[in-house]
Order: C-alpha cells, then sequence, then structure tokens
C-alpha cells in the first residue's frame, strides 16, 4: 500500500476534477491528524484519498463504498483501511470504533464544506476562519447537499471542538491549496 499505486488506482475509478480534489482535500487533512495524533501518516493518507474512489459510478447506498473495499480487499488493503471507509457511510452501520474510523467521518463533509466556502472568497483558502465557515454553515442553501449534522457529529465523535477542528481541516487544506485549485487568486 503506497500514495502512487493508490493515486493511479484512483485516477483509474475517477475522472470528475471536483471529486479528485475533495479525495486530495480529506487525504491532507488525514495526514495532518495522522501527524497530530501519531499515527502512520502514509496509512492514513491513503484511506482519506480512496475513501470514494468508487462514488462516481456507484453512489447509490447498496453500492458506495462497498463496491471500492471490495476491491481494496482483493488488491490487499489493511483491514482497518477498510473498516475507515466502510465507516464513514452513517447507512452502513458500521461503528466507527477507531481512531482513524472517526477521523475520517469528521473530516470527509467538512473538506467539502470548506471547499465550498473557500470556492467563494477571493483568498480561496487563505485567511479562512472557524467564524466564516460556522456563518456559511448556518446558510441552508449555501451548499446544500453538506450535511451540518454530519459535521458537527463528526467533531463530536473525535472529541474536538468544533471550530478548533475546523481551523484544523482548512490549515491541513490551505497546505495543498494549489493543488486544491483554492489558492488566492492573483492580483
Amino acid at each position: 500500500m503506497n500514495r502512487q499505486e493508490s493515486w493511479e488506482l484512483l485516477r483509474e475509478w475517477t475522472e470528475s476534477d471536483s471529486l479528485l480534489q475533495h479525495m486530495l482535500a480529506v487525504e491532507a487533512a488525514m495526514r495532518a491528524y495522522a501527524r497530530k495524533f501519531g499515527e502512520d501518516e502514509e496509512r492514513w493518507g491513503v484511506t482519506g484519498l480512496l475513501h470514494d474512489m468508487d462514488y462516481e459510478k456507484h453512489p447509490a447506498p447498496d453500492e458506495h463504498p462497498m463496491v471500492a473495499v471490495r476491491e481494496l480487499e482483493r488488491r490487499g488493503y489493511p483491514e482497518d483501511v477498510l473498516h475507515a471507509i466502510k465507516g464513514h457511510a452513517d447507512y452502513q452501520d458500521v461503528p466507527r470504533d477507531t481512531l482513524m474510523s472517526r477521523t475520517l467521518y469528521a473530516v470527509d463533509e467538512l473538506s467539502g464544506f470548506i471547499t465550498a466556502c473557500a470556492l467563494v472568497r477571493p483568498g480561496g483558502l487563505e485567511g479562512l476562519k472557524a467564524r466564516s465557515v460556522r456563518k456559511k454553515m448556518k446558510q441552508k442553501s449555501f451548499a446544500a447537499s453538506v450535511s451540518r449534522e454530519d459535521i458537527t457529529r463528526g467533531a463530536e465523535e473525535l472529541g474536538v471542538d468544533l471550530d478548533e477542528h475546523i481551523e484544523f481541516v482548512a490549515a491541513a487544506m490551505r497546505e495543498r491549496a494549489d493543488v486544491l485549485g483554492l489558492a488566492a487568486e492573483e492580483g
């Protein structure tokens, strides 16, 4: 299991630039939390990178993420990675009973919401604060498909303050702003 092979696999399964960027954002957040928690950064990063690899072709709850899990299992990915990927979908009823599975759930919806916030700012991720994100969370029409409940529940399950969690994930994504297409506009 290495990042380059995982990226190549992801590219075989996913064409959508926005979905690829989402998975890169989740990877960045997972790597940052792995460093914070003293965990295996490569393993956690790959988990974030691949968590939605089947979503483009298999978005239905009876398929996602299990189509990906079966493929990753066939390729020999470790059980803790598969468990975390299964657990990021509430409807799978897989307990998030590991730090990695709780972290993946906590960063998934939040990274999507932070991306949406950054896209409407000339500064992109630069200077994005939890206060601004929380304000946008109150606007039901903004990024309406992102579950605010999942964002809140994710921070609770991870045992972190929501504002600190938002700041942490935004900072992790800021480190990859160029790759994510979320850098400040020039001029």
